[in-house]
């Protein structure tokens, strides 16, 4: 039996630039990064919303079912 999240497989990462805080520089942060150092002055840098892995995992809806799955995506997106 397979209990590892089906989401979990790196091939599915996704990446977003931030600034960073101190300098202003794009960082790049992929989706199962909760932070990442500034190459350009060390800086830590956060993303702006930690994603949940319902809003990007394509195995979501099948993990949370249907109903339950719809009613976070619109709870998410009342934020």
């Amino acid at each position: 039996m397979n209990s590892k999240c089906p989401g979990q497989d790196f091939r599915n990462l996704k990446v977003s630039l931030c600034k960073c805080p101190e300098c202003g520089k794009e960082v790049e942060i992929f989706s199962d990064e909760l932070r990442v150092k500034c190459r350009s002055c060390g800086a830590m840098v956060y993303p702006d919303r930690v994603p949940s892995c319902i809003e990007w995992c394509k195995s979501a809806k099948k993990c949370l079912g249907e109903e339950k799955w719809k009613n976070v995506m619109e709870a998410l997106n009342d934020i």
